[in-house]
């Protein structure tokens, strides 16, 4: 699949420039076109993966390339603003050579939380190619203003785009870790799930053809129909090729031939449990997902159509999806077998409904520190009154 991304905000040009950085170390070619847009020049500047030319300094003449401190409402008005800047860059992309735009951004900070959704809107508008976004939520001990700004953001932002992936970061954050490294690691899982599942159906001239290709088609499919994703991810490390391993059954006959396809089918029925029922990118009940995909990646010789059938029968039974599309991607250097699960239109999501319920807490609390603080500022001036002129 060849995307446009565009990373808006500090953490969606992270998560662009590691894409990037995916992409050169896979060749797998996923990011047909990449953009960088901040209201601060420094998080720009640390890009090192991005083209220059491909960053988008806005709202210079309100904030001076300082960021907008997280209010994403100052972020939102800036984007609106500063759209045709953002267009200059995208008008470089050839978009017939793309089969979807995705929109990339931290949902608790400023910029990327209120101008994502604005851009989204923007887009739909323009192309006919699907517009997705891909959110990440704060973590929890961010504090009360991130929380509020990632439940407003949402909100808005899947209004905005055919379908919203998110990845929860309270879900992958590890005690005692820095931020910093922290981080690292966090955007290195969600390039991981994404390039895995956007990479499938890539096939280079003389590399290895799938038995069940799963294609750009798929994906959209899986993903149209709007609502909330999530996905998930599990791999198993392929074992040492002795003469007595696997692959010499493989070649063998008779009945060491039918135990290395019950072996190969095991292994991916369940791989594909624990992708499914492991630690998601957004956690859920995965029961009432409208649609799934299935993407089994590897050495061709551990993949098999039979396991997959399996495995894409079983997630049928779980979601109680109809729609559950499933396939492989073979990968002939890999040293790992892996399967990714695309949950597309998920509803049972307690994570969202406990940010929502502390956002709503954080704005009545704003709003009465904001009521507090006038009327002390009130009580603190008006006892002098009578005794000193106001200077105008």
């Amino acid at each position: 699949m060849k995307l446009a991304m565009i990373g808006f905000g500090q953490a969606g040009g992270k998560v662009l420039d590691k894409f990037l950085e995916y992409d050169k170390r896979s060749g797998s070619d996923i990011v047909r076109a990449a953009v960088a847009v901040n209201s601060a020049k420094a998080d720009l500047m640390g890009l090192e993966h991005v083209p220059k030319e491909n960053r988008v300094l806005i709202g210079q003449a309100r904030v001076k390339g300082h960021g907008v401190g997280a209010d994403n409402e100052l972020g939102a008005e800036i984007a609106e603003e500063d759209i045709d800047e953002v267009q200059g860059a995208i008008d470089s992309i050839p978009v017939h050579e793309v089969d979807a735009f995705l929109v990339l951004a931290g949902l608790g900070g400023g910029t990327g939380s209120g101008g994502a959704p604005v851009l989204s809107k923007y887009l739909q508008r323009i192309y006919t190619e699907p517009v997705y976004g891909l959110g990440i939520l704060p973590s929890q001990d961010e504090g009360g203003i991130y929380t509020l700004n990632a439940a407003r953001s949402f909100q808005t932002f899947v209004r905005e785009v055919d379908n919203l992936m998110v990845f929860d970061n309270d879900a992958w954050r590890k005690t005692g870790q820095s931020v910093e490294s922290g981080y690292d690691e966090i955007n290195e899982e969600i390039v991981k799930r994404f390039g895995i599942l956007f990479g499938a159906g890539e096939i280079e001239p003389g590399g290895e053809v799938a038995e069940s290709v799963v294609d750009s088609s798929e994906i959209i499919n899986t993903l149209s129909g709007g609502g909330v994703s999530t996905v998930g991810y599990a791999a198993e490390e392929v074992e040492n090729q002795s003469s007595s391993g696997l692959l010499s059954r493989l070649k063998g006959g008779g009945d060491e031939d039918d135990l290395d396809v019950a072996n190969t089918t095991n292994r991916i029925t369940s791989l594909v449990r624990k992708a499914a029922l492991g630690r998601l990118t957004l956690p859920c009940e995965i029961d009432g997902t409208e649609r799934a995909l299935l993407v089994m990646s590897g050495p061709p010789k551990y993949l098999n159509r039979k396991g997959i059938e399996r495995g894409r029968k079983w997630l049928e039974e779980q979601t109680g999806s109809m729609e559950v599309r499933g396939g492989d991607y073979p990968v002939s250097e890999s040293g790992f077998v892996a399967g990714v699960i695309l949950l597309s239109g998920v509803t049972d999501v307690p994570r969202i409904k406990q940010l929502q319920q502390v956002a709503i807490e954080a704005q009545d609390n704003i709003e009465e520190i904001k009521n507090e603080s006038e009327e002390n500022l009130y009580g603190l001036v008006e006892d002098d009154e009578d005794e000193l002129e106001p200077l105008f």
